[in-house]
């Protein structure tokens, strides 16, 4: 059945939105129209009526204003409205968070207005770059976020609302600032680069970090990832673009939004390390395996069966056992009983002394007594904390005719999960727009930042010479007998002293971080005939300072290392652009055309002084820097200038709504590229066709909403590859010095030498993409499907080509190699039970992606086949960050077969087997047994450390219109890592014999023979691996990540406080996960935190 067309058109829109798959179901809006209202011959009407959403509430304080006038008024608690106009008078009627709507009266029938979400106004357009689409009218793949829809959720970063968006891996930090994941977007392109997506911000390139973007003020994320859509933006969307568009004001009354979000914050995942009672366990089974096990007399390994050359046995039977165990007799049996090798008690010497000495924590004289007297410190605790963050957030935002405007302000104060690790920002964001004249539009978007950006924090250093306080042995000293912090808590000495970050906190200090000032500028001109010109600046402002003080008084510091550090530097970047856009509609056919210049400049200056062996007082701290000994002191600088232009265009054209095409054509020009190609070109082509509209499908429209079918290909360009000047020559100090003559005096000069040869020739590195994307709509909008295939190759990739040795070089840029990648992405969104008092809504997203080397250096044998790079794990064939190692089989057991055959490379029952990959170059004694050889012949492949597989889900509960529920989830799965924890090799440095602690683990033992873990000390094969082998892990995993409850409170409650909405929120993230990943988090591979927050948000 027909229906008008407008109303058809309104309904074809709410499909698309659907589409998008990222917006839950919402009931078809009413819309009134002026047909509903019945012409009358009164000039002076009363007009009266009830506002409400589409969920059939009454909208509480909805402005209903004559347009253009100054008569209005608002809505009462059940939604009600009364009001004195004028025949034929326009209503105006608006709300926060609802689209505006205008109705023509002719009469003084009673009006029932619905209001429609004004996220479905915002779901109807896209942004592309340098302009706008509707979302019907796309030809490339796209994908909109709406952050209101998880705002629930209390994103703290642009990662946060990022994830779960197909085809975009997003990385995880368990800092204090919470900002610094990484983004990629369908796999890695380049050997030689790692570009990250391009983020533009209001529509001009933006190049800060994200964590300048205050989550609270984002109005929608448009992220465009295959070529077609991003060729737009050439040069600098290989890697994808995410173009984040800020929140405006909105016609009606001003609004004030007030938020505030607390939480508390805690290690989910990390090692373990052993309390006291493990601890003691660990140090005797290990000294029982280093110093006891051996071949007993039934040619099975035991402990305490390691016997000198003359067949005695070095330690008897419970050598290493604890006598607070043992009856008084037993214990004086332990004490004397020493065999071959032990240590018996001195005169008057306790059982417990004699322990403690067997166990050698006489090389830990702090240790040693406190152990004996029962004292224990928990260095867990010391480590880790429950951390208190806050976020608050207000802002201001409304819209008149011609001026629309958006203040806020926000503040953020974090403690992380480790002690010492804080994060602090203060950040401010003005965004105003004025309509001068009906032709004329400017408008200024000003955003500002002060952070701190690095702190003084309990190390987790992970080598045995970092500085760990995990590391302490339990029975370490925190404090001396003062009641001060200990220095050195194992020993009381420097050597062997262990570490206490207390102690050192009180002689250092560190101010560090960054001012921002991000700024847009913009004039919009409105011409005849369709035509708008544009002109857009974005100047931006950084400015870094770095103040580092450590006292001259900290005891046994180096003089090389006492001082101040100063460190300076600023950045100034601009950008702008003049955009031509002529518009028009002629009939069913519709087209758009975009002409743009662009230019780009970017300066950074930077100065640091590093101040030393100051004497005789560092009582100025950050500031005394002329105390310090210059000749161990060091200063340097630094200044980069690069520039940028580029001119593009795009031509869209579309028939009847149905058939579209849009091409783009861009040449980029950029400083630092070789002499003899700083210009490059980039192109696209993508059409779409929705094939929901024909007449053959007619006969499904009562079930199939919308069907489009795209198809597009388009290449890009990737410019970021460091420093700017790698393709300059380069002149450095040679070191020593050179003397020559002038007039008879001698002067002593420091020679020069050419360090870098320049690449004139260096070209853009161009990735070229297919992609064939399909969207879908079912039965009114409740189930909508998106999926994309896509295929793209990377060429001429800027790498690094090693030059031989007579050249006098190293290296010199170059364009070599080939990758590409393919995949498949879907999302599905479904809205499964929606009724009056309950909906349930489904999403869900999956992504493929195969990584391959297809090239490298073009670098071939005599065979005709071309070399691997082994020394960064490239292969040809193989995915970036293949692993290609040696296959491990479990453990050697303790069995006479194994026994036999592990001896034969120097093995035991508990160390690693290697698999024998290959046996050409293996050694064949004369009896014909074969000795197993490992070497690179042996190394298979066995995987990638990037997951190929991506999955996410989410459910959204709302019960009784204002309590809802979501829950979320995600996986990464197919990727491996290698490590070498099951070798339980814990003496670096002699760690164990001098009583340090370990993370707990699992090891074999001859009562615990299992496969999975190696004994302690473990050693590999004699003959190639002795230093052990490392075991390859499945790192797949999923992870409950987000559960949220919020609840808004009755508006007959709020409204008598003079308060719009009051939202209560309570979060729990990073709730669970399911791995096998046993060394802290199967994500991070350490550390993980898990949050709680609660959230409350007042709109005024």
């Amino acid at each position: 059945m027909k229906v008008d067309s407008v109303k058809n058109n309104r309904r074809a829109l709410f499909a698309l939105l659907l589409c998008s798959g990222f917006i839950a179901s919402h009931p078809l809006t009413v819309f009134a129209s002026s047909n509903e209202v019945q012409a009358t011959q009164q000039q002076n009407l009363t007009v009266s009526g009830v506002v409400k959403d589409n969920a059939g509430e009454p909208v509480i304080g909805a402005s209903i204003a004559v347009k253009g006038g100054t008569t209005g008024t608002i809505s009462d608690i059940d939604g009600k409205f009364s009001l004195n106009v004028a025949k034929g008078a326009i209503l105006e009627v608006s709300f926060i968070g609802y689209k505006t709507q205008e109705f023509k009266i002719d009469s003084s029938k009673s009006l029932n207005i619905v209001l429609k979400d004004d996220t479905e106004m915002l779901d109807e357009v896209v942004v592309v770059g340098y302009g706008t689409m509707r979302k019907k009218d796309l030809t490339g793949s796209v994908v909109q976020i709406n952050p209101t829809k998880i705002a629930d959720q209390n994103p703290t970063s642009v990662q946060d609302v990022l994830r779960g968006t197909p085809g975009l891996q997003i990385g995880y930090d368990a800092s204090a600032k919470g900002s610094d994941a990484s983004i990629q977007l369908r796999g890695q392109n380049s050997l030689g680069t790692n570009a990250s997506p391009m983020i533009v911000l209001d529509g001009m390139p933006f190049y800060g970090e994200l964590s300048e973007i205050n989550p609270d003020d984002i109005a929608q994320i448009d992220v465009l990832k295959d070529a077609s859509s991003a060729a737009i933006y050439g040069a600098k969307a290989a890697a994808g673009v995410i173009i984040i568009t800020t929140k405006k004001g909105k016609e009606g009354k001003p609004v004030i939004n007030v938020s505030a979000n607390l939480s508390v914050v805690n290690k989910s995942d990390y090692r373990d390390y052993y309390d006291a009672a493990g601890y003691l366990k660990f140090h005797q089974d290990w000294r029982k395996m280093y110093y006891t096990y051996g071949q007993g007399e039934d040619g099975l390994y035991g402990y305490y069966q390691a016997k000198d050359g003359n067949g005695n046995v070095l330690y008897p039977e419970g050598y290493f056992d604890d006598p607070r165990t043992m009856s008084e007799g037993d214990q004086q049996k332990w004490m004397t009983n020493v065999g071959a090798s032990g240590i018996g008690p001195s005169e008057g010497e306790t059982a417990l002394n004699l322990f403690a000495r067997r166990l050698q924590f006489y090389n830990s004289p702090m240790v040693m007594d406190n152990f004996l007297n029962g004292r224990m410190v928990d260095w867990n605790d010391a480590t880790f904390r429950t951390g208190f963050n806050q976020d608050y957030n207000a802002s201001i935002s409304g819209a008149t005719e011609r001026v629309n405007y958006y203040f806020s302000l926000g503040y953020v104060n974090n403690e992380g999960a480790v002690q010492g690790n804080e994060y602090n920002a203060f950040r401010s964001n003005m965004k105003i727009n004025a309509k001068i004249t009906d032709w004329l539009e400017v408008g200024a978007n000003v955003n500002f930042q002060d952070r701190s950006d690095g702190d003084i924090q309990v190390s987790l250093g992970s080598n045995y010479w970092d500085a760990n306080m995990l590391r302490n042995s339990p029975y370490a000293s925190m404090y001396d007998e003062d009641g001060n912090y200990e220095q050195y808590p194992m020993s009381g000495l420097p050597s062997n002293g262990g570490y206490n970050y207390y102690f050192d906190r009180q002689y250092y200090d560190l101010e560090k971080g960054y001012t921002v000032l991000n700024t847009i500028f913009n004039a919009k001109i409105t011409l005849p005939a369709g035509f708008t010109y544009s002109f857009n600046i974005a100047p931006r402002y950084q400015w870094y300072y770095d103040r580092y003080w450590m006292s001259a008084d900290l005891p046994d510091a180096s003089a090389s290392s006492r001082g101040v550090n100063r460190g300076w530097s600023k950045n100034f970047d601009y950008n702008l652009n003049n955009t031509i856009t002529w518009d028009r509609t002629f009939g069913d056919h519709h087209i758009t055309a975009t002409l743009v210049q662009e230019a780009e400049e970017h300066r950074y200056w930077s100065d640091n002084i590093n101040a030393r062996n100051i004497t005789p007082s560092d009582a100025l701290g950050f500031h005394y820097t002329s105390g310090a000994n210059k000749s161990q002191s060091s200063f340097s600088t630094n200044d980069t200038h690069y520039t940028a232009a580029s001119y593009l265009g795009r031509l869209f054209y579309g028939l009847k709504d149905r058939y579209m095409i849009t091409g783009t054509f861009r040449r980029d020009g950029y400083s630092g590229f070789g002499a003899n190609n700083p210009w490059g070109n980039f192109g696209s082509v993508g059409v779409s066709w929705v094939f929901s509209e024909e007449k053959f499908m007619s006969a499904t429209r009562d079930w199939f909403d919308m069907g489009k079918l795209r198809l597009s290909w388009g290449t890009n360009g990737n410019r970021e590859f460091g420093d700017v000047y790698s393709t300059l020559a380069n002149l450095a100090l040679a070191g020593g010095n050179m003397v020559y003559y002038q007039n008879g005096n001698s002067n002593v000069v420091n020679p020069l030498y050419m360090s870098r040869l320049a690449a004139p020739n260096l070209e853009w590195e161009k990735t070229k993409a297919w992609n064939v994307g399909l969207d879908l709509s079912f039965f009114n909008g409740r189930l909508t499907a998106n999926m994309d295939y896509y295929f793209k190759k990377t060429t001429d990739m800027i790498m690094s080509q090693r030059l031989p040795n007579f050249s006098g070089f190293g290296s010199i840029m170059a364009n070599l190699g080939e990758v590409q990648n393919q995949g498949f992405e879907i999302a599905l969104n479904s809205t499964n039970i929606q009724n009056k008092d309950f909906s349930w809504n489904t999403s869900v997203g999956v992504s493929i992606n195969k990584n391959k080397i297809n090239h490298i250096y073009y670098d071939y044998d005599e065979n005709g086949v071309e070399k691997d790079d082994t020394s960064n794990r490239w292969f040809i064939g193989q995915p970036i960050g293949t692993i290609w190692y040696y296959e491990t089989d479990g453990v050697w057991q303790n069995t006479p077969e194994d026994i036999k055959a592990a001896a034969l490379v120097g093995q035991k029952p508990g160390d690693p087997k290697v698999v024998n990959n290959y046996t050409e170059d293996d050694q064949i004694l004369e009896d014909g047994t074969r000795i197993p050889v490992y070497n690179d012949n042996d190394k298979v492949y066995q995987g990638t450390t990037a997951p190929p597989i991506y999955w996410n889900m989410r459910n959204d509960f709302t019960l009784w219109k204002d309590l809802t529920l979501s829950i979320s989830l995600y996986s990464y799965m197919g990727h491996k890592s290698r490590a070498g924890y099951w070798l339980n090799q814990e003496n670096g440095g002699s760690q164990v014999t001098n009583g340090f602690n370990v993370a707990a683990k699992e090891y074999w033992t001859p009562d615990n023979p299992t496969n999975d873990y190696c004994r302690l000390e473990a050693v590999g094969p004699n003959t190639g691996l002795s230093g052990g082998v490392d075991k390859v892990y499945n790192r797949s995993f999923v992870r409950l990540d987000d559960i949220t409850i919020g609840y808004t409170l009755p508006k007959k409650w709020t409204h008598k406080f003079m308060v719009d909405r009051i939202r209560l929120t309570a979060t729990c993230k990073n709730v669970c996960t399911i791995d096998g990943w046993e060394y802290g988090d199967p994500e991070t591979g350490g550390l993980a935190t898990r949050s709680f927050n609660f959230g409350i948000n007042v709109t005024l």
